[in-house]
């Protein structure tokens, strides 16, 4: 049997350790080892088309919504302070990649909308970012995919709400 890093901790927990149950370890830690792995992976690919993860995040919220947002509305989308999501729309405004546009019922605030230059960037980002993920996720069948997937969904419908 192969051991990855989390069943070498386990071991060495259950010797050093054994009237504890670590079993809870075995799940989280290896969650916590594929988020890494996975945000890396998910890093590099990013950078291939010049953007962060953040503002694959923006571009990607303004793609899926097809509407002009609000700063206010990007923000609780894509989990930025308010003051962070500034400075990244500044960045972009000076990119071409998103336009503020004025709003006309509210002179202090504004709505943010793609170019098409930013629209052709997160089009190409987000058809390389599929084939991405479907790569990270090659080892698993789909039957496993579809069983994690499941598994995950039902553990942060029941954890989501608490926070």
């Amino acid at each position: 049997m192969k051991y990855d890093h989390v069943d070498r901790l386990l071991i060495q927990w259950e010797q050093q350790r054994p009237d504890l149950d670590s079993s809870s370890m075995g799940v989280i830690g290896r969650l916590c080892r594929v988020n890494k792995i996975i945000e890396q992976r998910l890093q590099h690919a990013f950078k291939e088309h010049g953007l962060s993860a953040i503002e694959f995040d923006i571009l990607a919220t303004l793609r899926r919504n097809n509407m002009p947002m609000t700063p206010t509305e990007m923000y609780q989308s894509v989990m930025l302070t308010s003051g962070a999501m500034s400075t990244r729309i500044e960045h972009m405004v000076q990119r071409g990649l998103i336009v503020r546009i004025a709003n006309e019922e509210d002179r202090r605030s504004c709505k943010i909308s793609l170019t098409p230059e930013g629209k052709a960037l997160i089009d190409k980002a987000v058809e390389s970012h599929l084939e991405n993920q479907k790569n990270i996720l090659e080892s698993l069948t789909e039957t496993q995919q579809e069983q994690l997937a499941t598994l995950l969904r039902d553990w942060l419908l029941a954890n989501e709400s608490a926070n």
